[in-house]
């Protein structure tokens, strides 16, 4: 048994929830699409989850339940897909939402610093500013990082993926992946750093609101 996975089964039972909430709430957008994972058993096709981050977003759903939000405010409140919300660079650095490094960086490839920057944009410099602050990468990585983010991001936007940092024999590259894919490399690979985009964007969304 996979201790990162959960099946339906279980969860139901672990978060006091009916298989019909369940599926309400996936077409609500309340529960990604791609965390429904379907996968061979030895009594046949079971549906998994990604134990600890379903059951975390029950209990946020639930807690906001229990405030009388809508289930359409919830959505809003968890969606990653948030292209209509924009702030402007300086904005970003007044609401101190980033470190000025990962802002300074950013702005080097950013030819008017005044125009709003759409979500997407956001939430790459919230991921280039995580791993600048951890110490994962430096700031000449911070560029492939960023490059990467922004060429890559708009074909994941809406969907959950997962930014991936990876050194080889001295040599660094970043790239995206669908969240909860299994990737593979060499042994003279390693992945530095791993970070999901999705949550990297809810936790902007609320620091904006």
């Amino acid at each position: 048994m996979d201790p990162e996975t959960i099946s339906k089964k279980e969860l139901l039972v672990a978060a006091g929830i009916s298989y019909g909430q369940l599926y309400r709430w996936k077409r609500k957008g309340l529960i990604p699409e791609d965390w429904f994972q379907r996968k061979s058993t030895f009594t046949g096709q079971e549906t998994f989850f990604p134990r600890e981050k379903v059951l975390a977003r029950i209990v946020k759903i639930k807690a906001m339940q229990d405030e009388d939000a809508s289930l359409d405010e919830i959505a809003d409140a968890v969606s990653p897909n948030l292209g209509e919300v924009s702030m402007t660079l300086p904005e970003i650095r007044e609401h101190k939402l980033v470190s000025p490094e990962a802002a300074e960086l950013f702005a080097e490839g950013v030819s008017d610093c005044s125009a709003p920057l759409v979500f997407g944009e956001v939430v790459s410099l919230g991921a280039l500013d995580t791993l600048l602050k951890t110490g994962d990468v430096s700031i000449d990585e911070g560029r492939v990082v960023l490059d990467a983010l922004q060429e890559n991001y708009p074909a994941f936007e809406g969907k959950s993926a997962d930014l991936l940092f990876v050194r080889r024999m001295g040599l660094s590259t970043a790239l995206l992946v669908s969240s909860g894919a299994d990737v593979r490399f060499d042994r003279a690979a390693r992945v530095v750093a791993r970070i999901n985009l999705s949550e990297s964007a809810e936790a902007l969304r609320a620091k904006i609101r």
